[in-house]
């Protein structure tokens, strides 16, 4: 669960057109008509024509388009766009179809805009992104094409948009740092078109000194959309990880960074309806890749998983969902583990996911002294706003992942909303379809045959004031664990006072628990 902001790449090419504004007409316009409306279509002011001269012959043509307002060029306006908080730019959108070089696509009063309060008085900015990806939900997404900021003056504004995101390049390789890219029979077959496993891995010091020794893997999951070059960031020279990572008392694996890129964000490397196999495909390609190629032992009781936030649902998935091929999860502060409680809406019995039972909006982010941050409603206005279709549903965001790991398929071919995009009114239909990925669930219902296969393996630790109130599923869990019957043995760890990211443990204890695991599974067999 990981809330984060997009970064910039080089750019290269494409022509916008924004132009016939004038200052005083464009801010009483669209002070007019933003006045006090919530998120949604909003009434007429000046347009925005947007026109494309110059694209590569194969580049998509189907999309979401996008104009963003800030009070400065740096930085860019678009970098802003996806914040939830008072800074949110004003942006409008657009879906646009066979949009290629020499169309025209007008921005105007039938665009969706967010958010719709009063445009201050001032100087602004415009900039423009076309995301057009279909792979990696992810504004910064290879293609993406997007403008240089520019200041909005009277008469003809034009932006000259010759930008865009570089196609898709593995890093170098530095060091004990590998990449890897692997076309996944099992997804390209579900999708009916090339879907690729990204992948880092670090191998652990004297590797290639002693080659003839094999290692025990670890699968490490990120936050929410995390990518697989974090492990760059890792192995930076001097940092922490890499001092603890390449000291001569910390104990040796090869570490696997999963990629939390895809089709409708983050898939959470479990099979699902919407994303397709990933829980095969992980299990059944990328794995196998990786210990074929890098001297892993290659048998369950040497394969060892964390993860923080989204990370720390999906290695307990997968200890859940495949216990006879990893040994062990060690998981922080993850993802709602009981739909009871996801974050604090109940889709089972709960009507509205942006009312709570008493009236006031549900929250969705709060700070440590329990102050309110962000609403539920504010943030999947945010994510309406970036999904095609006006829907948090294809936003790529929290939400939108959600949505699409854990609910169904609809009739049109995309992810069924759980709840409706404007009115927050819950699809208990559609939630019913949610059981088979309620972990808490999943375990209480198969606890007799589960429980000799995980004896030992889940770990987990959860600050008591998470600030997207994830403990709330934890005692969910936990109290399933206190009754559970073979009882539970197990680690659940918390946190008073601790926010979301804490742990109970440094990496020199967490590899030192794994390779004790690794150790006592050997003696067993």
């Amino acid at each position: 669960m990981e809330r984060g902001q997009p970064c910039p790449r080089d750019p290269k090419f494409v022509l916008l057109r924004i132009y016939q504004i004038t200052y005083a007409a464009f801010f009483w316009a669209l002070a007019s008509a933003s006045r006090g409306a919530e998120p949604g279509n909003i009434g007429t002011f000046p347009g925005f024509e947007v026109s494309v001269t110059e694209r590569p012959r194969d580049a998509p043509k189907v999309g979401r388009l996008f104009v963003i307002l800030s009070h400065t060029n740096s930085p860019e306006p678009r970098l802003a766009l996806g914040r939830t908080d008072s800074d949110a730019p004003w942006t409008l959108a657009k879906d646009v179809q066979d949009f290629k070089a020499g169309d025209v696509a007008l921005m105007d009063g039938h665009s969706f805009a967010f958010p719709t309060t009063n445009l201050p008085p001032g100087e602004y900015y415009a900039q423009a992104l076309f995301d057009s990806s279909s792979d990696i939900r992810s504004l910064q997404a290879p293609g993406n094409l997007y403008s240089a900021p520019q200041k909005v003056g009277p008469g003809e504004n034009r932006l000259e948009l010759n930008r865009r995101f570089h196609d898709e390049e593995l890093p170098a390789q530095r060091g004990p740092v590998r990449f890897i890219r692997l076309q996944s029979e099992l997804l390209s077959k579900f999708h009916h078109r090339p879907i690729f496993l990204r992948a880092g891995v670090i191998l652990p010091r004297d590797y290639e000194r002693e080659s003839s020794r094999r290692y025990p893997l670890w699968i490490r999951i990120g936050g929410l959309g995390a990518r697989y070059v974090a492990v760059n960031r890792l192995m930076t020279p001097g940092s922490d990880f890499s001092k603890t990572w390449l000291a001569e008392d910390t104990p040796r694996f090869i570490l696997l960074q999963l990629d939390g890129a895809g089709p409708y964000g983050d898939p959470y490397y479990i099979n699902s309806a919407n994303n397709g196999p990933y829980g095969d495909a992980l299990l059944k390609e990328l794995i196998p890749y990786v210990e074929k190629h890098y001297r892993a032992i290659r048998k369950p009781q040497a394969r060892v998983m964390s993860g923080v936030s989204t990370g720390g649902w999906v290695c307990l998935a997968l200890q859940i969902f495949y216990p006879d091929f990893f040994n062990g999860a060690w998981a922080g502060c993850p993802d709602p583990v009981d739909f009871r409680a996801l974050e604090r809406i109940n889709i089972y019995l709960d009507e509205n996911a942006f009312i709570a039972p008493d009236g006031r909006d549900q929250p969705s982010e709060r700070n440590l002294k329990g102050e309110v941050m962000l609403t539920v409603r504010r943030e999947v206005g945010v994510e309406n706003l970036l999904g095609r279709r006006n829907s948090y549903t294809l936003s790529g965001q929290q939400w939108g992942a959600w949505n699409a790991v854990f609910g169904p398929r609809g009739a049109d071919g995309l992810p069924a909303p759980i709840w409706h995009p404007e009115t927050g009114q819950i699809d208990h239909q559609v939630a019913e379809q949610w059981h088979k990925y309620d972990l808490r669930e999943v375990l209480e219902r198969n606890w007799k045959s589960l429980e000799p296969k995980l004896r030992g393996k889940l770990h987990i630790a959860s600050g008591e004031a998470d600030q997207f109130y994830l403990n709330e599923a934890m005692h969910l869990l936990d109290e399933f664990f206190t009754r559970a019957e073979p009882p539970w043995k197990g680690v659940i760890i918390y946190g008073p006072g601790k926010g979301h990211g804490w742990s109970n443990l440094s990496l020199r204890e967490m590899l030192g628990e794994m390779q004790a695991a690794v150790e006592q599974e050997k003696k067993t067999k």
